[in-house]
């Protein structure tokens, strides 16, 4: 097998693991969140709650690659986790107890942060090692198209299955991503040096530029997980939008899925800051959009923008973090993603309370989710000037 081949058949594992994890694992609530209202009683309150405890299991998971370096530790957890996944997703379909639906949630969180954290971590480390340009685009085609995918599936079965047996329909399809996300993911190599003899050294940020980049990435976790989601719920309840919310999921998943690649292709020309910011912007506008510009098709390109930019941002970010840290990229990505994490676990809760003051209605987390990700993008423009400053002082202490 010749260097390009093994570069996609790894890519190939990471796509696979990403659309496990997060297309099925994850994200499919999203889409099955009314139908578990409308069949299974579940409550406005208790939805937000059950979001919030996912992304505990995230941040829990996100924790525990900040802590860890050792390679070998990391390509055992990924794999467990790997199989978590499919264990969790299959739980949502076996039972009505809400209790076991929170134990299914926190460990369909864990699993993301395997698939998201250690298995982004060992495929950059690979790339970087073998010579490759240190972009993980293609690897993050795997949210998009595990969205589009679990969402075309809820949708074509809706008439037929009830929520449960869409629920164990999505695990067997889980299961068949399985096979190459474990399979096509060679074993980490831990000599420290690339494929040609250089040796990988880490170049670490200034502490004052991970703290603004750790809380504007914060406020993009909070922008992110509302519309991910509450965005069907949202959608189904706005006038005359009934029914379309899974179509409107489906639109992220299609935005999402080639939009990793087109912001690797901004960040060469632009630089990285400079394509997270324009994302955040962008991402605002599709946040908004949904509410605030009535109709379907207004739903449908805000849909559209949103996919295309919040899973660029995760690229983006994490591709940084590789890049800070080639030797051990999982041990920035797990910092960077305690931040996210704890947003998500706090704002759809914050979410699910407003939603109760305001009648049932998850539309207000969109306009909070909006004010947090403006938030966001002055922390990136101060985190530019703080970059510049860093890049001087750097320049003095070698002179």
């Amino acid at each position: 097998m010749n260097t390009q081949q093994a570069r996609y058949k790894v890519l190939g594992a990471g796509i696979a693991s990403l659309m496990l994890v997060l297309g099925i694992a994850r994200f499919a609530y999203t889409p099955l969140l009314p139908l578990m209202q409308q069949q299974a009683g579940l409550g406005v309150a208790e939805a937000g709650g059950l979001a919030a405890i996912n992304y505990a299991g995230y941040l829990s998971g996100a924790l525990i690659a900040s802590l860890i370096s050792d390679l070998a530790l990391k390509d055992k957890l990924y794999r467990i986790g790997m199989v978590v996944a499919v264990a969790s997703t299959l739980l949502m379909g076996m039972t009505t107890d809400l209790t076991l639906w929170a134990v299914s949630r926190f460990f369909a969180g864990l699993s993301s942060a395997a698939g998201m954290l250690l298995g982004t971590g060992l495929i950059l480390n690979w790339l970087i090692r073998h010579g490759h340009r240190s972009e993980l685009g293609i690897h993050f085609t795997g949210v998009g198209i595990g969205i589009v995918a679990c969402s075309a599936a809820i949708a074509g079965t809706s008439l037929t299955l009830n929520w449960q047996q869409q629920w164990l329909t999505l695990a067997g399809m889980g299961c068949v991503l399985l096979i190459p996300a474990l399979r096509w993911l060679p074993p980490p190599d831990s000599s420290g040096m690339t494929t040609t003899g250089q040796a990988l050294t880490d170049h670490p940020p200034s502490p004052l530029f991970l703290r603004i980049f750790m809380a504007a990435y914060g406020c993009a976790g909070a922008g992110y997980v509302v519309s991910a989601t509450f965005i069907v719920a949202i959608v189904d309840r706005l006038p005359n939008m009934a029914g379309k919310g899974t179509l409107i999921f489906l639109v992220i998943g299609i935005g999402a899925a080639p939009a990793c690649v087109v912001w690797d292709f901004i960040a060469r020309r632009t630089g990285a800051l400079n394509a997270l910011i324009l994302a955040a912007i962008v991402q605002i506008v599709g946040i908004l959009l949904p509410v605030m510009g009535g109709g379907l098709v207004a739903a449908l390109l805000g849909a559209l923008l949103f996919g295309g930019t919040f899973v660029g941002m995760v690229s983006l970010v994490l591709t940084m973090a590789g890049r800070y840290y080639p030797t051990r990229p999982a041990k920035m990505m797990g910092k960077m993603t305690l931040s996210y994490g704890i947003a998500q676990m706090i704002a759809p809760a914050i979410t699910g309370w407003l939603a109760t003051r305001a009648s049932g209605s998850y539309t207000v987390g969109l306009y909070f989710a909006a004010m947090v990700m403006g938030i966001g993008v002055v922390l990136l423009v101060l985190l530019k000037g703080i970059a510049k400053r860093d890049r001087a002082l750097a320049m003095l202490a070698t002179d």
